[in-house]
């Protein structure tokens, strides 16, 4: 194992092969987070700077977004190489430092892998489509056209049109579910996999304690090619499949989401128990069954350790009836998944804006998250209460906000950089103008700002995820008696003889509510919830909460 610089500073990090199960993930997207070079965009070494600011926060792991070699044409998601840091991120000598001083600081290290796609400019690649004999020919998803010339099938892009592009080296088309410039890898052929297992151990040899795989279910495709299905309007979650593009109009029953995927998975597991205490996390794409794919790939000791979806991720508000009706999706799909919770990340508009709240019901909701069942992600800048950012056309970056503006927002108004102080008009993330713009409300939040007044998000989030991480029942306990009335949401959660009554008023209404019956008291005097003071009933104010243990 790579140990030489990781044995120069003592590891804080515990040894707990299970402590992903209610872990607290912060995730951090490497070109925005703290540029230490000087060319406006972030780096490795600019995010060891600021792994002060993540340990203050209290959580288990970071998770850094793509930062392998690549053309940058997804920012990222396009690798040409694996085993590299890009250049503009820095060298492998700092992401050795990097995982040093995360490590000493406590926090564990996931990285983002891409396994689905590479980049048109990796080696891989540009062997494959020479010719349809050599010896990586079969390792990308190649078809010939239809007698009449067009694609092989109806599959689409998530990125627009086609899924399937022509390359005349070979006569034939290649399967890309993104950019044109992402062809899709041939799982079905073992050499492949067996490559990406070598990827795998590259970074656990490295020293990484996890993985967030990148779109988990796309590895496979169907082997006959055969069409999609359409799908009618009433079975489309429009708040979570864009009703712009046309990839939501089908139901991915061949492109994605095959049976074979499980075996990889499980080869994938395997090499990862060959280490100590590590993790993974997968990302599901798929707006009609993403619940019951993630209970799917996490039940059993062979498979990923969790999964998310997008339902918590939507456009629609977070309401009390809908998070119920997620977890009974959850719970219908099987009891033996794990779940992976979060409100915003790296590809959808802030929830701060994409559901208006205001300081109150950031707290609210910051607070539900540490209290449910599965694990939990924390994107860069939510602490701090960012809202979208709101950027000119011609300030765009983002392949997929481009081409559906202005219909679809951009990703970018997610990426801006994070803001840490207010000694430069870029929030010192950058002494330069940064590779995306930095909005002036956003440098009123500034982690500065905020560690100086008592009152702001980032302490409610220090203290809401301390509540979490230093609970075994909040981390692994039994969730019950989930149920609505209204807007306000009700469940236990438990182990075994201790409750924790947790109800949620998610509106901006004052709401009463009869308590079940006992006695209960504060289980955190720390996190603004109401007090029961033995009451039988209690009188939740807009966007009140409260957290009871039985006494």
């Amino acid at each position: 194992m790579n140990t030489q610089l990781q044995n120069k500073i003592e590891s804080a990090v515990d040894n707990n092969p299970e402590w992903w199960r209610g872990g607290v993930i912060y995730q951090i997207y490497p070109r925005s987070y703290q540029d230490s070079s000087g060319d406006g965009t972030g780096d490795l070494k600019g995010i060891t700077q600021r792994l002060d600011h993540v340990a203050s926060m209290g959580v288990d792991a970071i998770w850094i977004s793509p930062f392998f070699t690549s053309p940058m044409k997804d920012y990222g998601y396009d690798v040409s190489d694996y085993c590299n840091v890009d250049p503009m991120f820095g060298t492998l000598s700092d992401f050795d430092a990097l995982i040093a001083r995360a490590h000493a600081l406590g926090l564990r290290v996931m990285i983002d892998l891409v396994l689905s796609h590479t980049s048109d400019q990796h080696p891989w690649f540009k062997e494959s489509r020479q010719s349809r004999d050599n010896p990586k020919s079969d390792w990308f998803v190649w078809a010939d056209a239809k007698p009449d010339g067009t694609p092989p099938n109806n599959w689409l892009s998530i990125f627009g049109g086609s899924a399937w592009q022509w390359d005349p080296r070979r006569f034939q088309y290649y399967l890309h579910n993104f950019l044109t410039s992402q062809p899709d890898l041939n799982l079905h052929n073992r050499d492949v996999q067996d490559a990406l297992l070598d990827v795998e151990r590259f970074w656990l040899e490295r020293g990484v304690d996890g993985f967030r795989l990148d779109t988990i279910n796309f590895y496979f495709a169907d082997k006959q090619l055969r069409d999609n299905p359409a799908v009618s309007d009433d079975n489309i979650d429009f708040s979570i499949a864009p009703k712009v593009n046309p990839y939501s109009r089908q139901e991915h029953i061949y492109s994605k989401n095959q049976p074979e995927n499980l075996d990889f998975l499980r080869r994938f597991r395997k090499v990862s128990d060959e280490y100590a205490n590590i993790a993974t996390v997968g990302e599901v794409g798929d707006a009609q069954r993403g619940m019951e794919i993630a209970v799917e790939y996490t039940t059993g000791d062979d498979l990923v350790q969790m999964c998310y979806a997008f339902e918590f991720l939507s456009e629609s508000d977070l309401k009390a009836e809908r998070v119920v009706a997620t977890f009974n999706r959850l719970n219908n799909a099987g009891s033996d998944g794990w779940a992976c919770w979060a409100f915003s990340n790296h590809d959808v508009v802030r929830h701060t804006s994409r559901w208006s709240l205001d300081t109150a019901s950031q707290r609210c909701y910051a607070t539900l998250l540490m209290a449910m069942r599965g694990s939990a992600c924390v994107y860069q800048g939510e602490e701090l209460g960012l809202p979208e950012a709101q950027l000119a056309f011609e300030d765009l970056r983002d392949p997929y906000g481009i081409e559906f503006y202005p219909e679809m927002p951009s990703r970018d108004g997610c990426r801006t950089p994070m803001v840490w102080d207010a000694k430069n008009e870029y929030g010192s993330f950058s002494t330069v103008k940064p590779w995306l713009p930095v909005p002036n409300e956003h440098i009123n939040l500034s982690v500065q700002k905020q560690n100086d007044d008592p009152e702001a998000l980032v302490h409610h989030y220090r203290r809401v995820i301390a509540m979490r991480t230093q609970s075994e029942l909040l981390r692994q306990g039994e969730q019950e008696s989930l149920h609505h009335d209204g807007d306000v949401l009700f469940f236990e959660r438990r182990d075994g003889n201790v409750r924790v009554f947790c109800v949620f008023n998610l509106q901006p209404n004052t709401a009463d509510v009869e308590l079940p019956e006992g006695e209960w008291s504060l289980f955190n005097a720390d996190i603004g919830a109401v007090d029961p003071k033995g009451m039988r009933s209690l009188s939740l104010p807009g966007w009140g909460y409260s957290l009871m243990i039985a006494s």
